[in-house]
């Protein structure tokens, strides 16, 4: 399959200016989107950054990304969806290379935490699902399980689903329930650019390590990376 990664890293980023450039344990948070991508090997055809922003571009550059164009103005805003985004990237490509993709993988950089294993797998799963139109990556919701979140009913602290305990032990919280990491999506090119949607009408779990929730928007959340990154690389976990 000729899979197309698309990091998206424009240059305005407001929580944590510079976030996608930024050093976290030692490299720019770019780095850990684009070594999971060539990581995948032959799994990915091409790993290329989508920026507006030409020290982001030289930075992704010799991390080994490629940066073919630089992303219009109108697709760099605040209220920018990734869709358009993406399918720039993907339209961009073929017409330089002459070929048809056969999916597309949104990365957003703003997760340290992504792994080659896991771009690796959500390709397997879409081969292995010719029907798929989608994969997207989660994680485990435990925290906010329906059973475990309350609502204030006229002044009083309620369960949020009607009936449900108070107190609710986590091997009882059933069934599973998952939310979306943001780390990656995986759209087939014809869902992508003929249906014009990210995600179709048969989209297939992948469901990452719980680490990978953290997704980087303030300060506070960059020192957590960073603190679990070091100690990840000292086996603590």
């Amino acid at each position: 399959m000729k899979n197309l990664v698309v990091i998206t890293a424009r240059g305005g980023s407001k929580g944590v200016p510079r976030k996608n450039i930024r050093l976290v344990n030692g490299k720019p948070l770019i780095a850990y989107a684009i070594e999971a991508a060539l990581g995948a090997g032959d799994r990915i055809y091409k790993v290329i950054v989508s920026t507006d922003d030409e020290e982001i571009a030289e930075v992704s550059r010799k991390c080994g990304a490629e940066v073919p164009f630089l992303r219009p103005a109108e697709l760099a805003t605040d209220e920018a969806a990734s869709l358009p985004v993406v399918q720039h990237a993907a339209k961009i490509v073929e017409e330089m290379n002459g070929v048809a993709l056969d999916a597309t993988i949104l990365i957003q950089p703003t997760n340290p935490f992504i792994r080659s294993e896991d771009l690796i797998g959500a390709v397997n799963s879409m081969i292995d699902n010719p029907q798929a139109t989608a994969v997207v990556s989660l994680i485990e919701a435990v925290d906010s399980h329906p059973l475990k979140v309350l609502k204030i009913d006229d002044g009083r602290l309620v369960p949020y689903i009607d009936g449900a305990p108070q107190a609710v032990r986590r091997q009882d919280l059933k069934p599973d329930v998952y939310k979306r990491n943001g780390s990656f999506y995986m759209t087939r090119r014809d869902t992508l650019l003929n249906d014009d949607d990210l995600y179709g009408g048969y989209i297939l779990p992948y469901i990452m390590p719980e680490e990978s929730k953290i997704d980087i928007d303030t300060e506070l959340d960059l020192k957590l990376a960073e603190f679990m990154l070091i100690h990840r690389e000292k086996g603590h976990f």
